[in-house]
Protein backbone atom coordinates (compact mmCIF):
# COMPACT_ATOMS: atom_id res chain seq x y z
CA UNK A 1 0.00 0.00 0.00
CA UNK A 2 2.01 2.93 -1.34
CA UNK A 3 0.64 6.19 -0.01
CA UNK A 4 2.22 9.56 0.54
CA UNK A 5 2.75 10.58 4.17
CA UNK A 6 3.84 14.17 3.60
CA UNK A 7 1.02 16.46 4.71
CA UNK A 8 0.98 20.23 5.15
CA UNK A 9 1.57 21.08 8.82
CA UNK A 10 -1.70 21.77 10.67
CA UNK A 11 -2.23 25.30 11.93
CA UNK A 12 -4.33 24.09 14.85
CA UNK A 13 -4.10 20.37 15.80
CA UNK A 14 -6.51 20.84 18.70
CA UNK A 15 -9.03 22.56 16.42
CA UNK A 16 -8.73 19.71 13.93
CA UNK A 17 -9.43 17.21 16.73
CA UNK A 18 -12.56 19.13 17.73
CA UNK A 19 -13.67 19.05 14.10
CA UNK A 20 -13.75 15.24 14.30
CA UNK A 21 -16.31 15.25 17.11
CA UNK A 22 -19.68 13.91 16.08
CA UNK A 23 -22.71 13.49 18.30
CA UNK A 24 -24.98 10.51 17.80
CA UNK A 25 -28.02 9.01 19.44
CA UNK A 26 -29.39 12.27 20.79
CA UNK A 27 -32.50 12.09 22.99
CA UNK A 28 -34.18 15.26 24.27
CA UNK A 29 -36.40 15.80 27.31
CA UNK A 30 -38.15 19.14 27.83
CA UNK A 31 -39.15 19.60 31.46
CA UNK A 32 -41.77 21.96 32.90
CA UNK A 33 -41.03 21.96 36.63
CA UNK A 34 -42.61 23.71 39.61
CA UNK A 35 -41.33 23.89 43.18
CA UNK A 36 -40.78 21.83 45.11
CA UNK A 37 -39.21 19.30 42.78
CA UNK A 38 -36.17 17.08 42.43
CA UNK A 39 -35.00 14.66 39.72
CA UNK A 40 -32.47 11.90 40.30
CA UNK A 41 -30.80 11.12 36.96
CA UNK A 42 -29.31 7.63 36.73
CA UNK A 43 -25.84 6.91 35.32
CA UNK A 44 -25.80 6.28 31.57
CA UNK A 45 -22.45 4.72 30.79
CA UNK A 46 -20.90 5.80 27.50
CA UNK A 47 -23.14 8.87 27.15
CA UNK A 48 -23.00 12.56 27.97
CA UNK A 49 -25.79 14.41 29.75
CA UNK A 50 -26.29 18.05 28.86
CA UNK A 51 -28.75 20.48 30.53
CA UNK A 52 -29.91 23.93 29.42
CA UNK A 53 -32.01 26.14 31.73
CA UNK A 54 -34.40 28.23 29.62
CA UNK A 55 -36.46 29.74 32.46
CA UNK A 56 -36.16 29.98 36.23
CA UNK A 57 -33.31 28.32 38.08
CA UNK A 58 -32.29 25.07 39.73
CA UNK A 59 -29.35 23.37 41.43
CA UNK A 60 -27.20 20.50 40.22
CA UNK A 61 -26.06 18.18 43.00
CA UNK A 62 -23.49 15.43 42.51
CA UNK A 63 -21.06 13.21 44.37
CA UNK A 64 -18.52 13.04 41.56
CA UNK A 65 -15.80 14.94 43.43
CA UNK A 66 -14.89 14.97 47.12
CA UNK A 67 -16.94 17.55 49.05
CA UNK A 68 -18.66 18.72 45.85
CA UNK A 69 -20.91 21.73 46.47
CA UNK A 70 -24.28 22.16 44.71
CA UNK A 71 -24.02 24.18 41.48
CA UNK A 72 -26.56 26.94 40.80
CA UNK A 73 -27.93 26.91 37.24
CA UNK A 74 -29.87 30.02 36.25
CA UNK A 75 -31.62 31.02 33.03
CA UNK A 76 -29.12 30.57 30.22
CA UNK A 77 -26.85 28.19 32.15
CA UNK A 78 -25.48 25.09 30.47
CA UNK A 79 -24.27 22.08 32.46
CA UNK A 80 -22.47 19.05 31.05
CA UNK A 81 -21.84 15.72 32.78
CA UNK A 82 -19.47 14.29 30.17
CA UNK A 83 -19.15 10.72 31.43
CA UNK A 84 -22.86 10.20 32.05
CA UNK A 85 -22.52 9.72 35.80
CA UNK A 86 -25.56 9.93 38.04
CA UNK A 87 -26.50 13.33 39.47
CA UNK A 88 -29.50 15.29 40.71
CA UNK A 89 -31.34 18.40 39.53
CA UNK A 90 -33.36 20.03 42.34
CA UNK A 91 -35.37 23.14 43.13
CA UNK A 92 -33.24 23.85 46.21
CA UNK A 93 -30.23 22.00 47.67
CA UNK A 94 -31.32 19.10 49.81
CA UNK A 95 -34.72 18.70 48.12
CA UNK A 96 -35.82 15.07 47.84
CA UNK A 97 -35.22 13.79 44.30
CA UNK A 98 -37.35 11.17 42.56
CA UNK A 99 -35.80 8.71 40.09
CA UNK A 100 -36.19 10.00 36.53
CA UNK A 101 -37.74 6.79 35.22
CA UNK A 102 -40.44 6.90 37.93
CA UNK A 103 -41.73 10.27 36.71
CA UNK A 104 -44.69 10.76 34.31
CA UNK A 105 -42.82 11.18 31.04
CA UNK A 106 -44.73 11.70 27.78
CA UNK A 107 -42.88 10.30 24.78
CA UNK A 108 -43.61 12.53 21.77
CA UNK A 109 -41.27 10.70 19.38
CA UNK A 110 -38.56 8.08 19.77
CA UNK A 111 -36.10 10.87 20.54
CA UNK A 112 -38.19 13.56 22.19
CA UNK A 113 -39.92 13.50 25.58
CA UNK A 114 -41.91 15.87 27.76
CA UNK A 115 -41.92 15.96 31.56
CA UNK A 116 -44.27 17.97 33.78
CA UNK A 117 -43.47 17.62 37.46
CA UNK A 118 -43.57 19.44 40.79
CA UNK A 119 -45.73 21.00 43.45
CA UNK A 120 -47.08 24.05 41.62
CA UNK A 121 -44.71 26.70 42.98
CA UNK A 122 -41.83 28.62 41.36
CA UNK A 123 -41.36 27.50 37.73
CA UNK A 124 -38.26 26.18 36.00
CA UNK A 125 -37.89 25.00 32.41
CA UNK A 126 -35.10 22.68 31.34
CA UNK A 127 -33.95 21.01 28.17
CA UNK A 128 -31.96 17.85 28.89
CA UNK A 129 -30.03 16.10 26.15
CA UNK A 130 -28.44 12.64 26.22
CA UNK A 131 -25.82 12.06 23.51
CA UNK A 132 -22.66 10.16 22.85
CA UNK A 133 -19.44 10.92 20.99
CA UNK A 134 -18.84 7.86 18.84
CA UNK A 135 -15.59 9.08 17.29
CA UNK A 136 -12.42 8.11 19.11
CA UNK A 137 -11.54 11.82 19.37
CA UNK A 138 -14.65 12.29 21.48
CA UNK A 139 -13.70 9.41 23.74
CA UNK A 140 -10.23 10.86 24.24
CA UNK A 141 -11.63 14.28 25.01
CA UNK A 142 -14.22 12.95 27.47
CA UNK A 143 -11.44 11.20 29.39
CA UNK A 144 -9.70 14.55 29.81
CA UNK A 145 -12.72 16.52 31.04
CA UNK A 146 -13.70 17.21 34.65
CA UNK A 147 -16.80 15.43 36.04
CA UNK A 148 -19.04 18.50 35.55
CA UNK A 149 -18.71 21.56 33.30
CA UNK A 150 -20.93 24.64 33.51
CA UNK A 151 -21.24 27.78 31.41
CA UNK A 152 -23.43 30.85 31.98
CA UNK A 153 -24.05 32.67 28.73
CA UNK A 154 -27.64 33.88 28.26
CA UNK A 155 -26.89 37.44 29.31
CA UNK A 156 -23.15 37.34 28.69
CA UNK A 157 -20.99 39.09 26.10
CA UNK A 158 -21.27 36.27 23.56
CA UNK A 159 -24.50 37.37 21.86
CA UNK A 160 -24.24 34.66 19.22
CA UNK A 161 -24.24 31.92 21.87
CA UNK A 162 -27.10 33.60 23.75
CA UNK A 163 -29.14 33.78 20.55
CA UNK A 164 -28.43 30.09 19.90
CA UNK A 165 -29.76 29.24 23.35
CA UNK A 166 -32.94 31.17 22.65
CA UNK A 167 -33.32 29.32 19.35
CA UNK A 168 -32.91 26.00 21.18
CA UNK A 169 -35.61 27.02 23.66
CA UNK A 170 -38.06 27.96 20.88
CA UNK A 171 -37.46 24.77 18.93
CA UNK A 172 -37.87 22.61 22.03
CA UNK A 173 -41.13 24.30 22.99
CA UNK A 174 -42.83 24.02 19.58
CA UNK A 175 -41.12 21.01 17.93
CA UNK A 176 -42.11 22.05 14.43
CA UNK A 177 -41.50 19.75 11.43
CA UNK A 178 -37.77 19.09 11.25
CA UNK A 179 -37.36 20.30 14.82
CA UNK A 180 -35.52 17.20 15.99
CA UNK A 181 -32.91 17.69 13.26
CA UNK A 182 -32.52 21.36 14.17
CA UNK A 183 -32.13 20.50 17.85
CA UNK A 184 -29.51 17.87 17.04
CA UNK A 185 -27.42 20.38 15.08
CA UNK A 186 -27.82 23.05 17.74
CA UNK A 187 -26.79 20.59 20.45
CA UNK A 188 -23.62 19.93 18.44
CA UNK A 189 -22.92 23.66 18.32
CA UNK A 190 -23.57 24.26 22.01
CA UNK A 191 -21.46 21.33 23.14
CA UNK A 192 -18.52 22.28 20.93
CA UNK A 193 -18.79 25.88 22.11
CA UNK A 194 -18.82 24.73 25.72
CA UNK A 195 -15.78 22.51 25.16
CA UNK A 196 -13.95 25.35 23.43
CA UNK A 197 -14.69 27.61 26.39
CA UNK A 198 -13.34 25.01 28.81
CA UNK A 199 -10.22 24.42 26.71
CA UNK A 200 -9.51 28.15 26.63
CA UNK A 201 -9.80 28.39 30.41
CA UNK A 202 -8.38 25.05 31.54
CA UNK A 203 -4.87 24.48 32.72
CA UNK A 204 -4.30 21.08 31.11
CA UNK A 205 -0.72 20.71 32.34
CA UNK A 206 2.13 19.15 30.39
CA UNK A 207 0.89 15.55 30.23
CA UNK A 208 -1.95 13.82 28.41
CA UNK A 209 -3.73 13.94 25.06
CA UNK A 210 -4.72 17.60 25.21
CA UNK A 211 -1.22 18.64 26.19
CA UNK A 212 0.18 16.65 23.25
CA UNK A 213 -2.22 18.33 20.81
CA UNK A 214 -1.11 21.72 22.10
CA UNK A 215 2.56 20.79 21.84
CA UNK A 216 4.22 22.56 18.90
CA UNK A 217 5.85 19.35 17.63
CA UNK A 218 3.76 16.44 18.91
CA UNK A 219 0.57 18.15 17.76
CA UNK A 220 1.74 17.99 14.15
CA UNK A 221 2.38 14.25 14.33
CA UNK A 222 -0.94 13.50 16.03
CA UNK A 223 -2.82 15.64 13.51
CA UNK A 224 -1.14 13.70 10.70
CA UNK A 225 -2.39 10.43 12.20
CA UNK A 226 -5.88 11.88 12.55
CA UNK A 227 -5.92 13.11 8.96
CA UNK A 228 -4.76 9.86 7.40
CA UNK A 229 -4.88 6.97 9.88
CA UNK A 230 -4.41 4.36 7.15
CA UNK A 231 -1.11 5.73 5.89
CA UNK A 232 2.00 3.53 6.43
CA UNK A 233 3.23 5.56 9.38
CA UNK A 234 6.47 4.68 11.16
CA UNK A 235 8.16 6.33 14.10
CA UNK A 236 10.57 7.90 11.62
CA UNK A 237 7.87 9.36 9.35
CA UNK A 238 5.91 10.70 12.34
CA UNK A 239 9.08 12.23 13.75
CA UNK A 240 9.53 13.96 10.40
CA UNK A 241 6.02 15.39 10.69
CA UNK A 242 6.96 16.65 14.16
CA UNK A 243 10.29 18.07 12.89
CA UNK A 244 12.15 16.11 15.56
CA UNK A 245 14.76 13.40 15.57
CA UNK A 246 13.42 9.87 15.71
CA UNK A 247 14.73 9.15 19.22
CA UNK A 248 13.68 12.51 20.68
CA UNK A 249 10.21 12.19 19.18
CA UNK A 250 9.70 8.64 20.45
CA UNK A 251 10.74 9.54 23.99
CA UNK A 252 8.79 12.80 24.06
CA UNK A 253 5.60 11.21 22.70
CA UNK A 254 5.62 8.44 25.31
CA UNK A 255 6.40 10.90 28.09
CA UNK A 256 3.55 13.31 27.25
CA UNK A 257 0.84 10.99 25.88
CA UNK A 258 1.52 8.06 28.20
CA UNK A 259 1.93 5.50 25.42
CA UNK A 260 4.21 5.06 22.42
CA UNK A 261 3.43 6.69 19.10
CA UNK A 262 2.84 3.34 17.41
CA UNK A 263 0.56 2.17 20.21
CA UNK A 264 -1.41 5.41 19.85
CA UNK A 265 -1.65 4.85 16.10
CA UNK A 266 -2.88 1.28 16.57
CA UNK A 267 -5.52 2.23 19.15
CA UNK A 268 -6.72 5.12 16.97
CA UNK A 269 -6.99 2.96 13.85
CA UNK A 270 -8.83 0.16 15.62
CA UNK A 271 -11.29 2.51 17.34
CA UNK A 272 -12.13 4.06 13.97
CA UNK A 273 -12.41 0.60 12.42
CA UNK A 274 -14.83 -0.49 15.14
CA UNK A 275 -17.07 2.53 14.52
CA UNK A 276 -16.95 1.91 10.76
CA UNK A 277 -17.99 -1.72 11.22
CA UNK A 278 -20.87 -0.72 13.46
CA UNK A 279 -22.17 2.10 11.27
CA UNK A 280 -21.59 0.99 7.68
CA UNK A 281 -21.90 -2.09 5.49
CA UNK A 282 -18.20 -2.09 4.55
CA UNK A 283 -16.61 -5.53 4.45
CA UNK A 284 -13.99 -6.49 7.02
CA UNK A 285 -11.37 -6.53 4.24
CA UNK A 286 -12.35 -3.02 3.12
CA UNK A 287 -12.09 -1.76 6.68
CA UNK A 288 -8.75 -3.49 7.19
CA UNK A 289 -7.27 -1.86 4.07
CA UNK A 290 -8.76 1.53 4.89
CA UNK A 291 -7.00 1.60 8.25
CA UNK A 292 -3.60 0.41 7.22
CA UNK A 293 -3.68 -3.38 7.51
CA UNK A 294 -2.25 -5.45 4.69
CA UNK A 295 -4.60 -8.38 5.17
CA UNK A 296 -7.88 -9.27 6.80
CA UNK A 297 -6.09 -11.81 9.00
CA UNK A 298 -3.64 -9.23 10.38
CA UNK A 299 -6.48 -6.83 11.04
CA UNK A 300 -8.55 -9.52 12.79
CA UNK A 301 -5.65 -10.48 15.05
CA UNK A 302 -5.03 -6.85 16.06
CA UNK A 303 -8.75 -6.25 16.54
CA UNK A 304 -9.14 -9.27 18.82
CA UNK A 305 -6.11 -8.25 20.89
CA UNK A 306 -7.61 -4.78 21.37
CA UNK A 307 -11.26 -5.60 21.98
CA UNK A 308 -11.26 -9.27 22.97
CA UNK A 309 -13.57 -10.24 20.10
CA UNK A 310 -13.38 -10.73 16.34
CA UNK A 311 -14.41 -7.86 14.01
CA UNK A 312 -17.44 -9.84 12.84
CA UNK A 313 -19.05 -9.41 16.27
CA UNK A 314 -19.22 -5.65 15.72
CA UNK A 315 -21.16 -5.66 12.49
CA UNK A 316 -23.70 -2.89 11.97
CA UNK A 317 -26.76 -3.03 14.26
CA UNK A 318 -29.72 -0.73 14.83
CA UNK A 319 -29.21 1.61 17.81
CA UNK A 320 -31.43 1.10 20.83
CA UNK A 321 -33.22 3.90 22.67
CA UNK A 322 -30.87 5.61 25.07
CA UNK A 323 -33.28 6.45 27.82
CA UNK A 324 -35.57 3.44 27.95
CA UNK A 325 -36.26 2.28 31.45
Amino acid sequence: MDRPTELPPPADPLGEALHLLRLTGAVYARSELSAPWGIDLPPLEGHMMFHVVTAGRCWLEHDLEPDAAPVLLERGSLALVPRGQGHRLVHEPGTAAEPFFDLPIERVTDRYELLTHGGGGEACRLICVVVRFDHVAGQRLVDALPPVLTLDSWDGDDRWLADTLRFVAREAETLRPGGETVLTRLADVLLIQMLRHWLEQAATGDRGWLAALRDEHLGRAIAAIHRDPGAPWTVASLAEQATMSRSSFAARFTEVVGESAMRYLTRWRLALARTTLRETDATILDVAERFGYGSEAAFSRAYKREFGAAPGTDRRTEPASLVSA
